[in-house]
């Protein structure tokens, strides 16, 4: 059964490469301040840990040297982004590029995506590099990452993106 605003958001015309490439732009200034706090938090937990004597850095090693060692603080930080984008697609479908730019990502019948189609568009969306396609489907405009989780991004009327968590969908 689908509300009325479920077969509104329907019926919103798939963006265009240029509108993607803008809220992509957003979102990568949003994503390297994340980044920037997410290594703060990493060096001050690294700095509390040698401080307290759990952890002994070598001659000449600094805590960010300790960090960059293994590949746990690339792990962490992408697990990070992670988050924060499955967390904006999968309660709004929108980062906060995408509410810039009136993009919202959603089902093609207007629904919010599931959790199993946010992680499965995560792992292919290859950076926001999936996007090139669309230069390529004319018809569609659809990104890789779209047709691996049946999504779609659409452009939101100035009304509709006042809107915000779609908690009728």
């Amino acid at each position: 059964m689908t509300s009325n605003a479920q077969e509104l958001h329907a019926s919103f015309p798939s963006a265009g490469f240029l509108r993607r490439l803008a809220a992509w732009v957003y979102d990568f200034l949003v994503a390297v301040a994340i980044i920037m706090l997410a290594s703060a938090l990493a060096l001050g937990l690294a700095a509390a840990l040698t401080a307290l004597d759990w952890v002994q850095l070598t001659e000449g090693m600094d805590h960010a040297g300790w960090l960059a060692q293994g590949p746990w603080y690339s792990i962490y930080l992408i697990s990070v982004l992670t988050i924060f984008f499955g967390w904006f697609w999968r309660r709004s479908g929108q980062t906060i590029g995408m509410r810039a730019w009136r993009l919202k990502l959603q089902n093609r019948d207007g629904s919010r995506l599931t959790l199993k189609q946010t992680i499965i568009r995560l792992l292919t969306c290859c950076a926001g590099l999936g996007n090139l396609w669309i230069l390529v489907d004319f018809k569609n405009r659809r990104a890789w990452h779209d047709y691996a989780a049946g999504t779609e991004v659409v452009t939101l009327s100035k009304e509709a993106n006042q809107l915000f968590y779609w908690n009728e969908l």
